[in-house]
């Protein structure tokens, strides 16, 4: 998955500006004529233009669309609650819950609109906001739910890096989580049987690489269900304009999101038909 693809120019970046800056200053000054000054100077400047490019990156993220913050507010089926791991999307369902792992660089609050539905059809969700808006710094944030709610069921379910993290978790914690949905993702550790998995991806995904994604199906389980949404992209999964290297796609973000929930459910059952000991 190409997750860090923006950033080695800002490396590159990085490492050329102070030798640049130290030999213009160098010429024009002649300040540094010591070995041990030009050392220091070069230290100290690769340091602060790395520090600078490192918040520089992670500040460049995908924002959501304005429409995505009307699903922070409750309805009469959905009461949604501000948390310390992130959003809570309460519905209907007593029995079951999902943990989601947003993509790296992407607004947390850009999964809103999915995750308000899926809570108002039957599965309550739980929308973990990540620090530096990257899952791999938060990969266990997990167990704080885990430790505060009793749910009979949790189902692990992320997009892009996220999903690539919650399988991890999902792998670590067979015992309590019961299944995983990866959304243009794949999963680096072995999904035991007992987890019922779910993987989807649009056919014009231009991020999601595709040959990692195919070295790792060895690591899904023999039931795993396996979908590509026509038209879908690897942006849509998420309420947020397109993202870099992605390609355009021919379904609207509302279809592909239908498309993604309709799966879900159709795997997991809706509440109506939800039974626990299955």
């Amino acid at each position: 998955m190409k997750y860090y693809a923006g950033i080695f120019p800002v490396i590159l970046i990085s490492i050329l500006a102070p030798i640049l800056i130290l030999l213009v200053l160098d010429h024009l000054f002649d300040i540094f004529n010591n070995k041990r000054k030009r050392i220091s100077f070069v230290a100290s400047s690769f340091f602060l233009f790395l520090l600078f490019a490192f918040f520089a990156y992670i500040n460049d993220y995908n924002r959501a669309r304005p429409e995505a913050k009307n699903y922070l507010v409750g309805n009469e089926n959905v009461n949604v609650s501000k948390t310390s791991f992130g959003y809570l999307f309460d519905g209907k369902s007593k029995n079951r819950a999902i943990i989601f792992y947003p993509g790296a660089k992407v607004d947390t609050t850009a999964y809103a609109p999915m995750l308000f539905e899926i809570a108002e059809r039957g599965i309550d969700c739980f929308l973990i906001d990540m620090p530096l808006r990257l899952a791999i710094l938060g990969e266990n944030k997990a167990d704080e739910i885990l430790a505060q709610y009793k749910y009979e069921e949790y189902y692990m379910m992320g997009h892009s890096l996220g999903g690539v993290v919650a399988s991890k978790y999902a792998h670590d914690h067979y015992e309590t989580i019961c299944g995983l949905i990866l959304l243009a993702s794949y999963t680096q550790n072995t999904i035991y049987h007992n987890i019922q998995t779910i993987s989807m991806y649009g056919s014009n995904d231009g991020v999601l690489d595709k040959e990692a994604y195919n070295q790792n199906k060895i690591n899904f389980p023999i039931n795993v269900e396996e979908y590509i949404i026509e038209g879908g992209n690897h942006t849509q999964f998420g309420c947020y304009d397109l993202q870099l290297g992605d390609n355009e796609a021919t379904i609207t973000y509302e279809e592909q999101k239908k498309i993604t929930i309709d799966k879900i459910f159709e795997i997991f059952g809706d509440e109506e038909e939800y039974d626990p000991s299955l």
